[in-house]
Parts: C-alpha cells; structure tokens; sequence
C-alpha cells in the first residue's frame, strides 16, 4: 500500500468508532505471529527501524478519588478516560483524545496540538491556539469542560514501546505494546526521554509466570476473517489489560490509593 494513503488514513481518524480485542502473550509467540499476520498487513509508516516501532507517552487525567480507574476497575459499562498523547518524533504534536467505552465499542475523539504550540498555559485558559477544524475545536473544549465538570487533574505518565502494523484492506491494526512504565506527575508539563519510569511489565505487575507482551487488535465492527483465525491459531485469551488502571495498582503498592469504588456512570 503506498505510504501516503497510509498516513492519509490515519490522519482521518480524529474521530471514530472501532472495537478492540487485547491479549496478553508470551514473548516467544511474538516472531509466529509476526509471520501469521504478514499476508495481511504492512508495518505502520509512523514506525522507525526494522521493526516499525516507536515510543507512546500518555498523560492520564483524573479526579482526586481516581474515578475513571474505578469505572474501569468496576467494570462499568459506559465509560471513558481523558489523556494527552505525544511519540518520539521529532517535533511530534501532542493529541488531546477522550476515549470513549460504550458497550463494547470504542469511540474516540482526537485534536492536535502542533508540537510548538504545546503549553500547561492551554489548560488555563491563558493561551489559545489555531484549530485545524470545526470538529477539533468542539474537541478540545469538550475536553476542557469535562476536565472542569469533574475537576480532573494529571494523575500518571504512561510510556511503552509500540509495534503497529496496518491491515491491507479495511482499516485494521495491530500492535504489540511492551517496555511498560509509569511516572506519577501534577504537571502537564512532558517528562524528558531520559526520565526514569517505573516498569509495570513484570510477571508481578500481569499476574502472570512471564514478563509479557500487550498484543491489541483493532478494526470496525466487521472483524476481518484472518484476525478470527489468528486468535483460534494461537489460543488467545482476551484480557481487559488497561495501562492506566495497571500503574495504579502497582502504585498502590508502594503508596497507596484512594478506596472508594463508586462508579459513577459519566453522560458525554
């Protein structure tokens, strides 16, 4: 597939519906399954290397009793997180998403905001900044009103390597997440690639014998027949592995977290 329809393709999706399936796999599947979905798929154009990788850095936002974790944790139906995402690109823009979870399928909403445009000062409403569209203007005071109505703060960095591959046809993806870590903040302010993180990838933090790879399947609502087999080929079992929620549990080894679990059903 010629590269600039790729990207052209990932460009549209500031806002989507899509579902996804995540499985948490032993290293030594990786090299059969790469193999596996070849026939199917080309390495993501964003990726670096021989292997089409780059790192995530994702700052989740949330309220002091930490109750987008526990929606999740409590497993509700509706529910969503608030974060900015930027890679490790040079001059790479930063992404404002709310991720939606509506009964199963995903619904995100995406803005950008050019790399030298970035500041803490956008959150306070000292500094504008010039919307590519309509639909990334609602975005990104949609989600300023959100992070006001629920008075929702930076909470966590999360970091981690990402493999990604796009699917042939259809839109479809697929990526292999590991090198896990967290850094708790205050800040909107992006640490420095040199910063220390804590890993969160370890046999203890999955409860798992293995320190495991975060395999994620992602299409639209008609799952491409090669991803069913893929998952019947290598008896993958679909775990509900979010990032997020895995650094806090892990932090609140360490410190502890806030114990009330009301979950709290959000209207967006």
């Amino acid at each position: 597939m010629n590269q600039d329809l790729l990207k052209d393709k990932l460009k549209r999706q500031s806002e989507f519906n899509r579902y996804e399936a995540k499985y948490l796999i032993h290293p030594s599947l990786l090299p059969e399954i790469r193999k596996f979905i070849a026939p199917f798929c080309v390495n993501d154009p964003h990726g670096r290397g021989e292997l089409p990788e780059y790192t995530i850095t994702t700052l989740q936002l949330d309220s002091e009793n930490l109750d987008l974790h526990y929606a999740k944790a409590n497993d509700a139906v509706n529910r969503f997180k608030m974060r900015i995402r930027t890679y490790d690109a040079p001059n790479c823009p930063y992404f404002l998403e709310i991720k939606r979870k509506i009964k199963g399928s995903i619904a995100k909403s995406r803005m950008m905001i050019p790399h030298n445009q970035y500041d803490p000062d956008l959150f306070t409403g000292e500094r504008r900044i010039p919307f590519r569209s309509k639909n990334e203007e609602l975005t990104f005071f949609n989600f300023l009103r959100l992070r006001d109505e629920l008075d929702l703060k930076p909470i966590v960095f999360i970091r981690y390597c990402r493999e990604s591959y796009m699917g042939r046809e259809t839109y479809s993806r697929v990526t292999f997440d590991r090198r896990l870590g967290y850094r708790r903040t205050r800040s909107y302010v992006f640490p420095e690639p040199t910063d220390r993180f804590r890993s969160m990838d370890s046999a203890t933090s999955l409860n798992r014998p293995f320190s495991g790879i975060i395999l994620e399947l992602k299409t639209y609502s008609d799952v491409p027949q090669w991803m069913s087999d893929l998952t019947e080929r290598f008896s993958l079992s679909r775990c509900g592995f979010c990032k997020y929620s895995t650094a806090l549990n892990q932090e609140a080894l360490f410190y502890g977290l806030p114990t009330s679990a009301d979950t709290i059903q959000f209207r967006l």
